[in-house]
This record gives structure tokens, sequence and C-alpha cells, in this order.
């Protein structure tokens, strides 16, 4: 509860009518009920499984679905199935989503089978390369039609993506029809080492004015010492990214009348831009860090985009190989996770932007059966011997319903937009020896997984900007205009900085945009400007410019010291606040089991500073609660999330 003057309780209750029609205003996602994925083995799929399974979803309150095509369960060779894409591998697949339509489910499909996306069909030369041709980074086994090799797309080459669509979309032709579906990438999992297509060398010589390729022979581009020359290369694979994968995966949903939704995680690109390209920017967690979100939410902010999706509880308490044991490496505790910690983790998602959960995940089982299971999952199971399943699973969906709704009313407010540290991402390549050895599958710093807007001003909820948006960037009337959101002012702590960012800061500084400049940065890459320290210099210069913040002399929306972390929207003149339980920022991969059933409760006083008033109030977390308040010229209300998790099978006392 919150302890303040005049302070009024709000039912969670609503109208049916108004929440349908707050639903039909979002223009993809229809429903504030999770989804999750539902992974389809590679076996034949039984019409009356796939009717009884999406009614028992419904049942559960979920909102829809996204089919993933995946391996043979236990990898074994001799299940019979269907050829993927074929007509009679079609024929489950829009049989269900006829049923999903008239359950009035949503369901989304990945746009290929595991991946990255990948084909036994894949034309030769429409593969995956580096530099130095090696056939081995393009193979990929573990697909519906295993044991049969498949090759990874080129992801640098729109000509060898369109073909690859072509032939994604003849196989789901019809299930493009009826209720607007999206498609679905996960996040980047392809070799970067030397990543090379046909023009890369000219591309890069032309951006740069240097010849990248005898760095890449002699193997050196990595080296410590070429931190200039990796910038550079880094730079030039982005454009590749953006042009010739992203931006093409979206626009060939909109052509089939569906939308996009992609995690750009892990991509060798400027991901701020990337997540505003498709249609539905996702993050994960917690193999990502739940602050990775607000790159997604950002890009969500600027590029007007409602919904912010999360593939949500993977790999919770850890990783087992899918080999291990011969394709038995259930994930720890599968079939005993506690909602506790799982809500922790959605928590701490809802605080950095998220507002639309998609479980990870549900097996295809055949009705009486649970023998299938995905290797890293939290496991959502029809029979209630396992946790996630009944009651308790309908509960804690409500709950994380209950929150998106609410975190989807009007948009993402923020006072102050803060320069994203993309280029020193790009200039320093390791992340240090301990983050490979508990995350074996991390590319480097260009991922962006441990980075977070400043704490000194996180009452502001500050949100990331680039170059690419400063570009256009305005500042009018005491506001900075960027997108499709506006700031109040702009914060930068970054080593490095383009040229042209600097140029926009400095236009933006003439405008009168106060900026907070905490040090002054360096130009990255090989070829610098003679201008550069100019621009800096004559930047510093403007009155509207100060190095300790002196110029950001707005209000915090909140304000207090050890600040648990939120996230706000505005509707009209109302703010709805998710605040987390402070014990969110506590979290990491892996979590502890039971780890949720350590928080005692806390407390934190904060100054809420709003519609020309200020109100000092105590916030109060009961154990494992987080809150949520909406804030109105006529003082602060507390909306009763009505949900407190309980111990479940498996638990030990800590």
């Amino acid at each position: 509860m919150i302890v303040a003057a005049g302070i009024i309780m709000l039912s969670s209750c609503k109208d049916a009518n108004q929440q349908k029609e707050e639903c039909e205003k979002d223009a993809l996602y229809g429903t504030y009920k999770p989804y999750t994925r539902w992974w389809w083995f590679s076996q034949e799929i039984d019409t009356n499984d796939v009717r009884a399974q999406l009614m028992w979803l419904k049942e559960h309150e979920f909102g829809g679905v996204e089919v993933a095509w995946i391996y043979p369960m236990f990898l074994d060779t001799a299940r019979a199935h269907t050829e993927f894409l074929s007509e009679e591998w079609a024929v489950p697949v829009n049989f269900a989503k006829r049923v999903a339509d008239s359950l009035g489910l949503g369901m989304d499909f990945t746009y290929g089978t595991m991946w990255p996306f990948s084909d036994v069909a894949l034309r030769d030369g429409d593969q995956t390369r580096n530099y130095f041709d090696s056939t081995e980074i393009a193979e990929r086994p573990l697909t519906w039609d295993h044991p049969k090799m498949a090759r990874i797309l080129n992801h640098l080459d729109k000509e060898a993506f369109g073909r690859y669509a072509d032939h994604m979309d003849k196989g789901l032709h019809d299930a493009y029809k009826g209720r607007k579906s999206g498609v679905f990438v996960d996040s980047w999992e392809v070799e970067t080492d030397y990543l090379w297509t046909r023009g890369f060398g000219e591309k890069f010589k032309e951006e740069h004015g240097y010849d990248i390729e005898p760095y890449i022979k002699n193997k050196t581009v990595y080296d410590t010492q070429n931190a200039e020359v990796y910038y550079d290369y880094m730079k030039t694979m982005s454009g590749y990214v953006l042009r010739e994968f992203y931006g093409p995966f979206a626009e060939r949903a909109r052509e089939n009348g569906a939308f996009s939704r992609s995690q750009c995680g892990g991509a060798p690109t400027d991901l701020l831009t990337a997540f505003t390209l498709v249609d539905i920017p996702e993050t994960e967690a917690i193999l990502y860090e739940p602050s990775f979100s607000k790159i997604t939410a950002s890009a969500a902010a600027i590029g007007d985009k409602q919904a912010v999706t999360a593939e949500t509880f993977t790999c919770a308490y850890g990783w087992t190989g899918l080999r291990y044991k011969n394709g038995h490496g259930h994930s720890p505790h599968q079939g005993q996770e506690q909602i506790a910690d799982l809500k922790l983790i959605c928590d701490a998602l809802f605080a950095n932007g998220t507002n639309q959960i998609i479980w990870h995940g549900f097996p295809y089982n055949k009705v009486g059966d649970t023998s299938n299971f995905f290797y890293t999952t939290c496991q959502i199971s029809t029979s209630e011997l396992n946790n996630l399943s009944g009651n308790a699973l309908k509960e804690f969906n409500r709950y994380m319903t209950e929150v998106s709704k609410y975190m989807r009313r009007g948009k993402n407010f923020s006072q102050l937009a803060v320069y994203m540290p993309l280029e020193d991402s790009w200039m320093e390549r390791r992340y240090p020896d301990a983050v490979y050895e508990m995350m074996k599958w991390v590319g480097g710093k260009y991922e962006m997984r441990y980075i977070d807007t400043p704490k000194e001003y996180k009452g502001m909820q500050p949100l990331w900007v680039n170059e690419h948006f400063l570009e256009t960037a305005s500042y009018e009337d005491g506001v900075l205009r960027c997108g499709a959101t506006t700031f109040s002012g702009l914060y930068s702590d970054v080593e490095y900085m383009e040229i042209g960012a600097l140029k926009s800061l400095l236009r933006l500084a003439k405008a009168g945009m106060p900026i907070c400049l905490a040090r002054d940065p360096k130009e990255p890459g090989k070829v610098k400007h003679a201008e550069y320290a100019d621009v800096l210099a004559e930047l510093k210069g403007e009155k509207s410019v100060s190095t300790d913040g002196s110029t950001l002399t707005w209000d915090a929306l909140i304000e207090g010291e050890n600040l648990p972390d939120f996230w706000v929207r505005k509707d009209g003149e109302s703010y709805y606040v998710f605040v987390a339980n402070p014990m969110t920022q506590t979290i990491s991969y892996p979590l502890d089991y039971c780890y949720a059933f350590t928080d005692k409760g806390s407390e934190r006083t904060v100054r809420i500073n709003h519609h020309g008033k200020s109100e000092e109030m105590t916030l109060k977390f009961k154990p494992m609660e987080s809150l949520m308040l909406e804030i109105t010229a006529n003082g602060v209300k507390q909306v009763n999330l009505g949900f407190t998790p309980k111990k479940m099978r498996g638990y030990v006392a800590q």
C-alpha cells in the first residue's frame, strides 16, 4: 500500500466494453493477455490435438500463440513428419489458424524452423559466409527436417532474403488469412567473426576511404591496436544488417498482410534503429539483463509503436544443453518453477518498458500426453503435476494481463534523452572473460547487454537516443522532439561520438536545448575530421550546455534515494506508473531457485512532482509485491493488482 494524505484506493476492475475498446485501438496486438511460444516438434501434427491445446490455452488466460517449428523430440530421426512448408505440412497450420481465429486467439509464426533463418532448400550462394568462405558457419542440422542439413541465410543480402521469404510465404499463404498474424525473427544467432558478403569490401572503401581486406586477410581487425578499424567494420556491417535484413523483413511482412516482430538483440548493428524498423520490437529476459529492455522500449517510443513484447522466462534457473543425455536435457527445475520467481522477472521487464509477455513456452503434445518438452524453457503444461498449470497459471496470467493493460495506455513518458553509447561499444570489442564463462554464446560489446541509463536521473525515466534520430530532431518551445516522442533535454556521458551526432547537438543547443555533456567525446573510426575539436569547443561554449547537469533544471517526476525500477505511461494528463518490487533490481542469470521468497518487504520514501504540485509519500512493498500508481491532477491513487504468488511444489525453505 501507499501512505500519503488524500490517497484513494482505485479498483483494478473496469467495464468490459471499455477494455474491449482499448484493445481495439491497438492495431496489432488486440489483447493484453500473454502469448506463448508453441513448440511444434517435427512429427505428424493431429488437428484434434491442435484444437484441444488451443482451447486449453484460452481457458488458462492466454491471448495467443507463436507457432515455432523445431526438431523431432529427442532428435529421433525415425519420427514421421511432413516436409517443411509442403502442402501436407500446411494442413494443420491452416487448421490451427482457423481455430485460433474462432476462439479469439492471436497466432504468430516463427518465420522459419528454429533460428536463425535457415532452409534445407536454400540455394547455393544464399547462405551466410565469412571472408574466408568457411562453409561450416552456414550449417544448421537442428531443424524441422532433421537430420537433413539446412543452411543459414545470408542476412546481408536482401535478394537472398527475398528468395528465402518466397519459400516461407508459399507455405504460409493460407495461414496469413483471417486475423492479422505476426511473423517473428529471434535474436541474432549468426556467426559474426569476419562476416562478409558480395560487395562488402567495395562498400567499406566507399564509406571509409581505405581498404579493409588487408586487415581481414591477416586476421588483425579484432586486435586491440586496430580498434578504429574494427569500429569502421562494424559501422559498415550495421548498414548492411539494417538495409538488407531488418528493413526487408518488415516490408515483406506488411506485403503479406501480416506484421513483423523481432528480437534484434545480438545483431551486429545499430540496435536502437533496428528495433524501430520492425512493427513490434521484442526484448528477452533474463538471458539479457532487464535493463537491456530500455533499448527496445526507447525504440518503441521513438518509432511510435504501442506494444513492446518480451520472450520471457527462458533459462530462468540456468541452461542445460540440448545434447545433454542424448537430447534429454531438461532445464533446471523444469516442472517445479516457482511463479514467485517468474514474477520477479516479468516485473523487472514491466519496469523497463515491456508491456506484452510472450511465454517461453508450451510444447505441442498429443491429448493426454506431456512427454514433449523444450530444453531451455519454463514449461507450461496441461498436467497439473507441473507447477505452470491450473489455477496458479491462470492467476499469474491475469496479473500480467492487468499490468500490460496499464502499460499500454497512452504513450511512453520521458523527461530526458540519453545519448546511447553505440560508438563506445564498437570501439571496444570484448566483455570481461567472466561474461563468456557464464554465457558462451555472447558475441561482444556490440550486443550492449549491460548498458543502462544514468541512475542520478532515474526519476526522469530517461530513454535512449542516437545519431540517426538526432539528425532529424528539433527543439522548440522547451521541447525536444525526437521521432514520435518528446523530452525536456539531453544527457551524454560517452567516450566516443560520431561527428554527425556532435553537429546535431550543436544545432539543438543553439536552439536552446538543455544538454549535460558529462565528458568530452572523441571521434571514433580511423579517418578523422579536422573540424571535430572546433565543433566540440563551440558546443561546450553554448549557454544551454553544462558538464555538471546544472542546465537540467526541471523537477523529475519522481524523486528519492535508492529509487526502485519503474515505468511511466502518460495518457492525456494522467500518468500510470508501474513500480517494481526492489527485489527485481537484484536478479541476474541464472536465478536462484525460490529466490523470491527471501523478500521480507521494503519501503521507499519518494516525492512525486506532478500537475504543478509536489507530494511526498511512502511506498510500502509487501513481500513479492509490486505497485501500480495512477497520478492525476487530483492526486495519486494505487491500483489494486490483487496478486501474491504462493509457494508451490518443489519449494524448500531458505
